[in-house]
């Protein structure tokens, strides 16, 4: 069964960077759809980035130039760089895969079947 732990979250001030993980075991297929989510107080969860098996990947208009998601398949690592980080990305994160198949832009949170568990981060000015 897939199953998938993100860590690296924590409270940093605008303009820092942060680098989340998402370790992942149970995989049963290469080919793969996986994508960071986060969702904001009272707000719903959104997109924030996504990658295949094939490289593609894909960027909120948000946070594109500042967020890079990348995945090591040897080690069963997602993860999401944070850079130039704003109040505003103050979410909690969570990452989440779909495997055995892909689809346009890996989007499409209904799609996912897998979730971690969540991790926070806070940006304050």
């Amino acid at each position: 069964q897939v199953q998938l732990l993100e860590s690296g979250g924590g409270s940093v001030q605008a303009g820092g960077s942060l680098r989340l993980s998402c370790a992942g075991s149970g995989y049963m297929y290469t080919m793969y759809c996986m994508a960071w989510f986060r969702q904001a107080p009272g707000k719903s969860r959104e997109g924030v980035a996504t990658i295949d098996s094939d490289g593609l990947t894909t960027y909120a208009d948000s946070v594109k130039g500042r967020f890079t998601i990348s995945v090591d398949n040897a080690k069963n690592i997602l993860y999401l760089q944070m850079d130039d980080l704003k109040p505003d990305d103050t979410a909690v994160y969570y990452c989440a895969r779909e495997e055995g198949r892909i689809w346009p832009g890996c989007a499409r949170e209904g799609e996912y079947i897998h979730w971690g568990q969540g991790t926070q981060v806070t940006v304050s000015v």
